[in-house]
């Protein structure tokens, strides 16, 4: 039987974090523990997750406050600390169905191959339950050029080795967005993912402090993470040329938005990263 850490990185979601923590402590699996990394949060995060912790008697809940250095840090670092051969996220504003983690480990034990394994989602925006956009309908298999366009795999449905995880080298903890994206181009560049096709996650938006509505130009991590991937991977001429296209096709969007606000560094940058995986790249 495998042992999961649960691995909850947060800041200041006081609001949320005993909703994703409960229905962590709620699932029919038992065989985990859970790590709650507060990443520099100043709100009453702590208090909340020592009272509850005081209360469970069966799961063991490990809280540690530390600096703000962005979600990818966070998660790391729980990753690090934690002993379990298998790693399960859970991001603090989303929640698990109870049984999430006991269809994924009855899956793994019927696909001993695969140490990848995500699931399907309910979406919940602005208190709403709505339908997942067709661009974000998840696979399994062969689903590298599936996540090209947009992160397929959401953190909070994913359990993953604890090899695979240290084979791929962790998240890039200089990413402040599209770490996770850039993660999953790294693994599912070498190997097949699981897919249960059940909504056993719920996924929360719409709320403020959500990091794809804080940042701007997103898309610049996409294709820095896409150029990256030319660079690690010896892809065939077709898988390339696919990689390129969408390379192509994010960067005009991104240097026409660029250009209409006159951020001519940014402009280049991007430009200049493009080239150097597509050295006739026109930015149209």
């Amino acid at each position: 039987m495998p042992f999961i850490s649960v691995i909850i990185p947060t800041c200041n979601r006081e609001r949320y974090i005993l909703r994703a923590l409960n229905s962590v402590l709620d699932q029919t699996f038992r065989d985990f523990d859970v790590w709650i990394i507060d990443d520099g949060g100043s709100d009453g995060t702590g208090d909340l997750i020592r009272k509850r912790a005081a209360q469970e008697t069966e799961i063991r809940i490990h809280y540690e406050h530390t600096p703000n250095r962005g979600v990818a840090a966070a998660r790391n670092l729980g990753i690090r600390q934690s002993g379990g051969d298998w790693i399960a996220l859970l991001d603090s504003d989303d929640e698990w169905v109870p049984v999430k983690l006991e269809k994924q480990v009855n899956f793994l034990h019927r696909n001993p191959g695969i140490s990848l394994f995500h699931t399907g989602e309910t979406w919940i925006r602005n208190g709403i339950r709505i339908n997942t956009p067709q661009a974000y309908r998840k696979y399994g298999g062969e689903v590298f050029e599936r996540s090209l366009p947009v992160c397929m795999i959401g953190p909070s449905t994913a359990l993953i080795s604890r090899y695979l995880f240290e084979e791929a080298g962790g998240f890039d903890e200089e990413y402040p967005v599209c770490e996770d994206y850039d993660f999953w181009l790294r693994v599912t560049s070498r190997y097949e993912t699981g897919f249960i096709d059940e909504p056993l996650t719920v996924k929360y938006g719409g709320h403020a402090d959500q990091l794809s509505t804080t940042t701007v130009a997103m898309d610049y991590w996409r294709v820095r993470s896409m150029c990256r991937i030319l660079q690690i991977r010896s892809f065939s001429p077709v898988r390339r040329a696919v990689v390129l296209d969408e390379i192509r096709r994010k960067g005009r969007i991104l240097l026409r938005g660029y250009r209409k606000h006159g951020r001519k560094e940014e402009s280049r940058e991007v430009l200049s990263m493009i080239r150097q995986a597509d050295p006739g790249f026109s930015p149209g």
